[in-house]
């Protein structure tokens, strides 16, 4: 026996039946009203914020191997150990953790400095390596009309330079570094601060992180966050913050295109 009703295929369909007062069952009702919401909650997520270490660029690896090599010549123990730690900080931060850990007659600024002559000087040889699917997602959420921001603990003028450099700063209506709030990772400030600049509420925004420190940063703001292992792998603690871990930029895309086809 056919049906007395026919289910809604689309948001249009779904839409004009509750404006026109339908005289459909009020369970079958309720369900619509239901699905409508969901797919204008969806619809109102459309602004992203990145990290960008570890995320766009794989300057995070970069920079452990050039610190494994300092670590060598000056017989420093743990120096993974220490560098995970400090993935997401800012510059201070990174400092601090390092003297905690080393002692407090530690020459931090030297070798830091060493490490990152030596980081731009590979940066400069074989350049900084973009990471897979970057390219791919910046272009969809562009072409999609999404609200793309960047909020990275570097320093915001090294962040321009490194995505002009490229080809990518382009797909970005906001970019926020360190230097520019108070807080690091995992304060909320930098993702309140790109919300802010953007024009959105955190709650009605994705964060795309990598790091620990980053995840609890993004969450403590009120965002959804995707994680996107890079060297440090989620614990159950991680997992609990993050609405999907995925393993790299392309999944993400594919993520956000299922959202798009859910609100058709």
């Amino acid at each position: 026996m056919k049906d007395a009703y026919q289910r809604p295929t689309n948001f249009e369909t779904t839409e004009s039946l509750i404006s026109a007062g339908s005289n459909l069952p009020c369970e079958v009702l309720d369900f619509v009203c239901l699905r409508s919401n969901e797919r204008k909650l969806r619809k109102s997520l459309n602004t992203i914020i990145f990290d960008m270490d570890g995320i766009i660029f794989d300057t995070e690896n970069m920079f452990l191997d050039c610190w494994r090599r300092i670590a060598a010549e000056y017989n420093l123990k743990d120096i993974d150990e220490v560098y995970r730690r400090v993935i997401g900080f800012h510059a201070e931060a990174t400092k601090a953790l390092y003297m905690d850990f080393y002692g407090q007659d530690f020459d931090y600024d030297k070798l830091n400095g060493l490490t990152i002559d030596m980081f731009f000087q590979k940066a400069d040889t074989e350049g900084i390596p973009v990471k897979s699917g970057a390219k791919e997602i910046l272009e969809y959420l562009s072409e999609n009309n999404y609200q793309i921001g960047l909020a990275s603990s570097t320093a915001a003028h090294l962040v321009k330079q490194q995505l002009g450099n490229a080809g990518l700063l382009k797909y970005f209506k906001v970019v926020v570094g360190g230097d520019m709030v108070e807080k690091s990772k995992p304060s909320p400030d930098i993702f309140l601060e790109a919300c802010r600049k953007i024009g959105t509420p955190p709650e009605k925004a994705y964060a795309i992180e990598d790091s620990f420190n980053g995840v609890r940063a993004a969450y403590s703001a009120g965002m959804k966050v995707i994680m996107v292992p890079d060297i440090v792998k989620p614990d159950e603690e991680i997992k609990k913050l993050t609405v999907k871990i995925l393993p790299n930029l392309l999944e993400v895309r594919d993520y956000f295109i299922l959202q798009e086809n859910a609100n058709m």
